[in-house]
């Protein structure tokens, strides 16, 4: 199983879930894990429990929500500690030092830093990395209306003295008013669908796709399509 992490502080539940369908139209196994503070995937999927930790399946993705490393994921359902997952992929939500460490994220795992430019989102995502001991790779997934360049080039100046390896790659998702409105008639659909999303935000699923599967660049576009149809 591999492991795939998505840090920061800005909302990444919805976008997690969108990853996470269109590997499932690929034939892949996922698991998300939504280990952040607020917990926000609890309340946007429809199979909302009272319980602190559960696993629910949505749309044929297992989604666990309250647990603080996979040991607890293991223990819930009660498999042996140290046995294998029966998933292609965990994505895991952090959005502190502590949970990164929790659910023993190595250099070699892949990376995703998702962030706004407000200040907020910023400096508190960055505090995920401050007491990083080793360098690690990390590829920016960034929220913009009005991608500038100053924007990129204020996040390298501050996140300069951390242990941060970024990729080259930058994945942009143009943030539009009318994404977010598409993403609240999305989620009281109960279903997973990007209608409304727009073009951009489609693409942006898709590069994210292509960075974690070894599927064939064509493969992962019929898998969008599918996800559009949804």
């Amino acid at each position: 199983m591999e492991k795939i992490a998505f840090i920061g502080s800005y909302d990444k539940a919805d976008l997690i879930i969108y990853v996470a369908k269109t590997l499932d139209f690929l034939g892949k196994k996922v698991l998300v894990i939504d280990s952040t503070s607020l917990q926000k995937t609890r309340y946007i999927v429809p199979k909302m429990k009272p319980a602190k930790c559960y696993i629910t399946s949505f749309e044929n993705i297992d989604i666990a929500i309250g647990f603080e490393s996979l040991d607890q994921v293991r223990q819930y359902a009660e498999m042996k500690p140290g046995a294998e997952f029966d998933y292609d992929y965990a994505l895991i939500n952090i959005d502190s030092y502590k949970g990164y460490c929790n659910f023993k994220l190595k250099t070699e795992d892949k990376n995703f830093f998702v962030t706004s430019f407000d200040l907020y989102c910023l400096r508190r995502g960055l505090q995920v990395f401050k007491k990083m001991p080793n360098r690690i790779k990390v590829q920016k997934v960034l929220f913009s209306k009005d991608m500038f360049q100053e924007e990129d080039q204020y996040l390298n100046y501050i996140s300069k003295d951390l242990n941060i390896e970024w990729s080259e790659e930058i994945i942009f998702f143009p943030f539009e008013q009318g994404d977010q409105t598409a993403l609240f008639i999305n989620q009281r659909s109960e279903r997973i669908q990007v209608r409304g999303l727009s073009k951009q935000y489609i693409e942006g699923i898709q590069y994210i796709v292509e960075e974690i599967s070894d599927a064939k660049q064509g493969d992962i576009k019929k898998a969008i399509k599918e996800l559009e149809r949804n």
